[in-house]
């Protein structure tokens, strides 16, 4: 057992290293914010929360009050329902059709937010006008439960509703994007639709669709929007980092298969339950297997073992 002496050094060290750490949280920007803590001794601490981190579970929908927009800029004013804005601080992000925006000013249950061109340009939050509706979360906070998954608020892409069909429990969305994306977005995969965590259902070249059930349409701006309706998608990150992973080192090993013509009748969920199997290329098939010179040049190569 340390004498009281040691215990009150330490206390001190350590009030000082929180001071320090709250003192570098507040240099380097609203990235971050600090808050007092119980600990279970019972002594006060400061911790560093994230703020710029959501889930993917809209909680609900906000009036547009206004929307000043200049051109190149634009201030966007959101009436959010009671309480909801409680606690909130300026600086604070808000995910608003899936877009993390910064809160520049609060008023009762008003905020409003600052967007720059590249938002109105990338996002569908250009088209707001007062009446309209978007979804919206606060930024997750430490041991919040993660419902849905990991969302930055960064969009990457804007999708266009192409087709809604609707049953008696559920409704399928069809969405078309730009082909450049549809490597990202898998059967069964995650994807953030105007801020919505949901599983892909179905894919190919340029087209996925999603299944809603009627919780997820009563809570979101989904019971407003159908066919020829802009929404904003963010792609899982994990998977595109993995893809594109994959693609640099296929590439450097110039093992990058060559493009072929794209069939726009086969699903992604079909093409991609085919697997590589090594087999001598013929020119009735027109596709060369790029393991097969690796293998004959190497076989004990590691990429050869899974064709023993």
């Amino acid at each position: 057992r340390r004498p009281p002496s040691s215990r009150k050094d330490m206390s001190a060290a350590s009030v000082r290293s929180a001071t320090g750490l709250s003192a570098r949280a507040a240099v380097s920007g609203p990235r971050l914010r600090s808050r007092v803590v119980q600990t279970p001794t019972g002594r006060s601490r400061r911790a560093i929360n994230p703020v710029a981190l959501f889930t993917g579970l809209v909680q609900g929908t906000a009036e547009v009050v206004s929307f000043a927009n200049v051109g190149d800029f634009a201030r966007l004013k959101l009436r959010f329902p009671p309480d909801t804005l409680d606690g909130i601080l300026i600086g604070a992000s808000v995910a608003c059709n899936g877009t993390c925006l910064t809160v520049v000013e609060t008023d009762g249950d008003c905020a409003c937010f600052d967007l720059i061109v590249e938002t109105l340009r990338a996002t569908n939050l250009g088209e707001l006008e007062p009446g309209s509706l978007v979804n919206y979360e606060r930024s997750a906070r430490v041991g919040d439960e993660i419902g849905g998954h990991n969302v930055s608020g960064h969009v990457s892409t804007k999708a266009t509703i192409a087709e809604q069909e609707d049953t008696d429990n559920n409704r399928k969305v069809v969405f078309e994007l730009d082909p450049k994306w549809s490597k990202y977005i898998l059967p069964k995969g995650f994807v953030a639709v105007d801020g919505c965590s949901l599983t892909v259902g179905e894919t190919s070249p340029g087209r996925f669709n999603v299944w809603l059930i009627p919780e997820t349409i009563r809570q979101t701006v989904f019971k407003n929007k159908g066919v020829g309706s802009t929404v904003n998608i963010e792609i899982e990150s994990q998977t595109q980092t993995i893809v594109d992973t994959i693609e640099r080192v296929l590439e450097e090993r110039g093992l990058g298969a060559k493009p072929r013509r794209a069939d726009t009748s086969e699903s992604s969920s079909n093409a991609a339950s085919k697997i590589y199997q090594k087999k001598p290329a013929t020119v009735s098939d027109g596709y060369e297997d790029p393991m097969d010179a690796l293998c004959d040049e190497d076989p004990s190569a590691d990429e050869c073992k899974v064709f023993d």
